[in-house]
């Protein structure tokens, strides 16, 4: 016996859920792509990008995933033989280390162990050793989605500076932009990259760069360059060259209006609303956990991400059948743990296009697969994710 007819909801952290309005941005022909008006939903694209990233630097679009705006990244300011550090937070980070690897970079990792964020102090130790300056970039992920880990980037930029390194501060923003506040100028960050299927409410297929002035100096020596990826040629005075080609019509017709979307409902907004449901997925946790048997993955509060929550099961329970109860009998799609988390967690995403209704059936749907699965489990975790939201979102 199942519960689950009806339309299935997606709570994993990418892609996530697509708005009507975005679906049916879509839904329109081909254009000329030499034409006037696509020539200008690229530039306002380029220049919301910008705005999105905080960042007077100049934005470039990808027709890529985020795998894609990693190579992106590193081809842009890199050379073969170059020396990176990279910040381990989680599965994503080592990641796009290891990219940058298979480019023929030399990458060191300042190791961290999957329950914490990247300490500051410990980048500024590693970066005073580093008298001769040999590590060109330092590469961090702002939420590393297998951990569910919030890095602290304005303090990890200042870190650097600190030391008067001028390493390249490049980092991943895939699972913070336009859902938590990210100021890539004021944090000192010279190359931020993201995607668009999660917070910006797009299918997954655009990658996007953003870059700052020593990043621009450095792409003038970089010797990884390649055609497709090379922002100077994007630069180019044609529009055929934004893209590298054929524009990606459909997706691009989706971003807009999810861009729209956005600006509609005020950042300020959609931050505050990201932060209260979080809040409310994170006292249900809390309740849960009384049971001894669920546990936050991320063990400090203030490291814990408003757009993703990874949720170890102790005791020998095994959270493939979590998912497959909440997936088959409920209709519910569960983010499942990543890397060395495979079989230990769960990941309940609350991103993007997602409100207070959503986020309850969903800890209703854990909570009673909870119970049907005999996990222990501390009693009202719904309840207190009601009363959360009930006292922060005033009459």
């Amino acid at each position: 016996m199942a519960v689950r007819a009806g339309r299935q909801f997606l709570a994993i952290p990418g892609p996530t859920n697509i708005p009507d309005e975005v679906l049916q941005a879509m839904h329109r022909p081909a254009v000329d792509i030499y034409s006037g008006p696509l020539i200008a939903l690229t530039d306002s694209l380029l220049h919301d990008l910008s705005d999105l990233f905080v960042t007077s630097g100049k934005s470039y679009i990808y027709i890529a995933n985020g795998h894609g705006a990693w190579e992106a990244a590193l081809t842009n300011v890199l050379s073969k033989g170059d020396k990176v550090l990279v910040l381990e937070s989680g599965m994503f980070a080592l990641a796009w280390g290891d990219a940058a690897t298979r480019l023929g970079v030399e990458v060191e990792v300042l190791h961290g162990d999957w329950r914490h964020a990247v300490r500051p102090e410990q980048v500024e130790a590693r970066l005073r050793k580093d008298t001769g300056h040999s590590i060109r970039a330092v590469l961090a992920v702002h939420i590393d989605t297998s951990t569910g880990v919030l890095t602290d980037i304005p303090a990890i930029g200042d870190a650097i500076r600190t030391v008067g390194h001028d390493a390249l501060f490049m980092v991943d923003a895939v699972a913070s932009l336009g859902c938590v506040p990210f100021h890539m100028d004021a944090w000192r960050v010279d190359v931020a990259m993201s995607g668009s299927q999660k917070g910006l409410m797009t299918p997954p297929g655009l990658g996007f760069v953003a870059a700052s002035d020593h990043a621009r100096d450095a792409h003038q020596k970089a010797g990884l360059r390649t055609p497709y990826w090379d922002w100077t040629v994007r630069d180019g005075d044609s529009h055929y060259q934004k893209y590298a080609g054929t524009p990606p019509e459909q997706l691009i017709f989706a971003l807009r209006q999810a861009l729209d979307m956005l600006f509609e409902e005020g950042l300020d907004n959609v931050f505050l609303r990201h932060r209260l449901l979080a809040e409310a997925v994170r006292h249900a946790v809390s309740a849960w956990e009384k049971g001894k048997a669920i546990q936050f993955n991320v063990e400090e509060p203030c490291e814990r991400s408003n757009t993703v929550t990874t949720v170890l099961l102790t005791n020998g329970c095994d959270p493939r059948l979590l998912h497959d109860y909440c997936n088959f009998k409920c209709g519910v799609t569960l983010g499942r743990g990543l890397g060395k988390l495979s079989s230990q967690a769960f990941r309940i995403a609350h991103m993007g296009h997602i409100n207070a209704p959503m986020v309850l059936g969903t800890l209703g749907v854990i909570e009673m697969a909870l119970s049907a699965l005999r996990i222990a489990h501390g009693a009202g975790g719904v309840e207190a994710a009601i009363e959360w939201l009930s006292e922060s979102v005033k009459a």
